[in-house]
């Protein structure tokens, strides 16, 4: 499936000209070459440009299609028409002079074959210069003094001849093509992508730009031991994938994940997802929606009311145009997660499914993220990487959160299923360990229980507190207890900061995670605090004092059973929610006095 998905992007993007064809990729070229008739250097012309790395201004090799490049695992392998210093000039900064000179007899031998029956000059002309090179010589080579150590660091050079590059002639381009043909492996059959009876790739071209796998590149089909093979069959001829299949899956992965606006990380995982169609326009609105912190004053591709109103229409079934393109919502789409095994990658999660639903499966998402949010904290919307956030040590050197946490939280949203059970062990590990719940935090324990269908919240059957909207803020009609005793504690500690301003520790650092899982010990010894607080607080602050007080004997009478010796994980849940909600209720009466001093 995912190679099929793959293969018919690569389709759909060459049809409108923006895939390479079949034997040619883009490579990264730093300089070139500049040769006459006589296969002479004559001078060294620097392909870098200007560009940003973030805000960091740096020098960026140029992009060209290149015959594709060889798989060097073990041994020497030259590349046609471009390759590093050690191949096209003999020399490099290895240290290894030998085999150096080794790779430029390799790269020689290999363009003498292709080329030496090529009526053409620039044909002529690399042959001369293959002939003629002493790569011994090469490092005193006056063409080469101004950017040597540069040259020699391994970066791609390629040929050019009287103002043209060597690679962008047809007659040269030919050559390369007919040699691709003549080389096609023997082994034949049916191709598991297309179905049609083909020459077999023996292997797959590499893939790269997948965070923290190999630079060279890593395989996504590949077969490294007898082990897993099988019916006598060797290498990648156990998945029979047709050459002209393998080239386009994986030309088409790399395109996606060398567009990096629309590559998204999370945890370990690198996110690509893309159209069927090919049309940008999907991924655009996708990642606007799924995968972004939106906050006020962020520069943003899509306005908050486009994606309201396009999601407002394609949860009907309806089309949206946007930027001259026509959102289906039954347009396939598919999102793929990989991460870095060594020389290969793992696929963390592979979904297909219509547009319009996977748009619909992330609204429910965040409509069930909904909470009351702090003032300083202006993010309309928590991604699923501030979700994994809300998960690790923020004193940690390392904050990756758990690989297999994020493949697990990226199905919970896309398949619109029960969130992972270590997602909210996680989470309740962070805020005792804290002593203190985010809004992330919150928002992650409410989505949690609505979405695992909890009904112990007691609520009355006309307040609808089974719908995501009522949790957003507090609500004082719940009287379920342990929602109840979060609300109390946020008093409680209300009630000690009013009487003591100024203390450095309060009975949230001490009692706040004993009190959310064992309320029945820590409770009686929180009153007896309260009655000395509350005496400091009607004495220097009746009016304040009053009103605190009331508060609490609300709360009080709600409580119409004995306290429990413990709470599950779901009433620790309730307990949080409770206690973020009443502290959230505090912190905007203080807000309100603010803005009205």
């Amino acid at each position: 499936m995912i190679l099929q998905a793959l293969y018919d992007y690569y389709t759909a993007m060459a049809a409108k000209g923006k895939m390479a064809k079949a034997g040619w990729n883009p490579a990264k070229v730093q300089f070139a070459l500049l040769i006459d008739e006589k296969g002479t250097l004559l001078d060294i012309l620097r392909l870098k440009e200007k560009g940003y790395r973030g805000k960091k201004e740096v020098d960026v090799p140029q992009i060209m299609l290149l015959p594709k490049p060889v798989t060097r695992t073990m041994g020497i392998k030259a590349n046609f028409l471009y390759d590093t210093s050690s191949y096209f000039l003999g020399v490099d900064n290895k240290g290894n002079d030998k085999r150096a000179q080794n790779c430029f007899r390799a790269s020689a031998q290999l363009h003498q074959t292709l080329l030496q029956s090529v009526d053409h000059p620039a044909a002529r002309a690399i042959c001369a210069y293959f002939a003629n090179w002493n790569p011994e010589e090469a490092k005193n080579h006056p063409a080469l003094q101004g950017d040597l150590d540069e040259i020699l660091s391994g970066g791609n050079l390629v040929f050019r001849f009287q103002g043209r590059y060597v690679h962008e002639e047809p007659e040269i381009a030919r050559s390369w093509d007919q040699y691709q043909r003549e080389e096609a492996t023997e082994t034949r059959g049916r191709c598991l992508v297309t179905g049609k009876y083909v020459p077999i790739a023996r292997l797959h071209p590499s893939i790269k730009g997948v965070k923290n796998a190999q630079s060279s590149g890593a395989s996504l089909v590949s077969f490294n031991a007898t082990a897993f093979e099988s019916y006598g069959k060797t290498q990648s001829y156990n998945a029979p994938v047709g050459e002209q299949a393998a080239f386009a899956y994986t030309t088409a992965l790399n395109a996606l994940l060398s567009d990096r606006e629309h590559v998204r990380q999370i945890g370990d995982t690198t996110v690509v997802y893309w159209a069927q169609c090919a049309e940008p326009v999907y991924q655009d609105f996708f990642q606007n929606f799924a995968f972004q912190d939106i906050a006020d004053g962020q520069k943003r591709t899509f306005t908050e009311n486009d994606l309201k109103r396009a999601m407002h229409l394609l949860s009907k079934g309806q089309v949206y145009s946007l930027n001259d393109v026509e959102l289906d919502p039954k347009m396939p789409f598919y999102i793929l997660g990989l991460s870095p095994n060594a020389a290969r990658l793992s696929v963390r999660f592979f979904y297909r499914n219509c547009f319009g639903d996977f748009l619909q499966h992330i609204e429910n998402h965040y409509r069930r993220l909904e909470i009351v949010k702090p003032s300083h904290d202006e993010r309309e919307r928590l991604s699923p990487y501030s979700l994994l956030y809300e998960t690790v040590n923020k004193n940690a050197k390392d904050k990756a959160a758990s690989p297999l946490l994020a493949g697990a939280l990226m199905q919970a949203i896309l398949n619109d299923t029960s969130y992972p059970n270590a997602l909210l062990q996680n989470v309740l590990l962070r805020i005792r360990a804290e002593c203190g719940i985010t809004r992330g935090q919150a928002a992650i324990l409410k989505a949690t229980l609505i979405k695992s269908g909890y009904k112990d919240f007691r609520i009355k059957p006309d307040q609808q507190m089974n719908k995501e909207e009522s949790w957003v803020r507090l609500n004082e009609q719940s009287d379920y207890l342990p929602y109840v005793l979060g609300r109390l504690f946020s008093v409680l500690e209300g009630i000690q900061q009013a009487a003591n301003p100024n203390l450095n520790t309060t009975i949230k650092d001490r009692y706040l995670t004993s009190a959310c899982a064992t309320p029945a010990s820590v409770f009686p010894t929180l009153f007896r605090l309260e009655q000395s607080h509350m005496k400091v607080l009607l004495r220097d602050k009746r009016g304040l004092g009053v009103t605190l007080e009331k508060q609490l004997i609300e709360l009080i009478d709600k409580i119409q059973e004995t306290l429990p010796t413990h709470f599950n994980l779901n009433e620790q849940s309730a307990f949080m929610l409770g206690y973020y909600h009443q502290t959230q209720k505090r912190y905007e009466k203080k807000d309100r006095i603010n803005e009205e001093e």
